[in-house]
């Protein structure tokens, strides 16, 4: 099975937010073992490190992308996913970018916490605690 993994359900893992953590992380958990087969967006990287820069230093920042690296797959961010996500129908130009990647990759869901940012996505979202409870 493919999904399409949010930025946001990683940070949850990485920052081990209190509410989302234990899901997020099954979920990370279900692509490291290969269970299921998650993919993010090239995009999600630079965001990532972005919130993550006061936190960690150059050093860590290269093992947290060598891991995510080494767990999901990395979609690269080209100029028909950019073009595509500025016609689609969105609020968000970053979560069109996100949408039409998992187009892209077939995933079958979109997981993340924010499931209204994707009313208008091709590939059903849902939050990370409904996926696991269902998987």
């Amino acid at each position: 099975m493919k999904v399409f993994i949010d930025t946001n359900v990683i940070l949850d893992v990485l920052y081990k937010r209190k509410d989302f953590y234990e899901d997020s992380l099954k979920v990370w958990k279900l692509c490291e073992t290969r269970q299921i087969d998650g993919y993010i967006s090239a995009l999600s990287i630079p965001n990532i490190v972005y919130v993550l820069r006061k936190e960690i230093d150059p050093i860590k920042t290269l093992e947290v992308i060598k891991s995510i690296d080494l767990i999901f797959n990395i979609y690269d961010l080209k100029k028909d996913v950019i073009m595509e996500a500025a016609h689609a129908k969105s609020d968000d130009f970053e979560d069109a970018i996100q949408a039409v990647t998992a187009s892209k990759v077939k995933a079958e869901y979109i997981i993340t916490r924010n499931v209204k940012d994707y009313k208008n996505s091709t590939i059903k979202a849902i939050e990370p605690s409904e996926f696991v409870k269902n998987y």
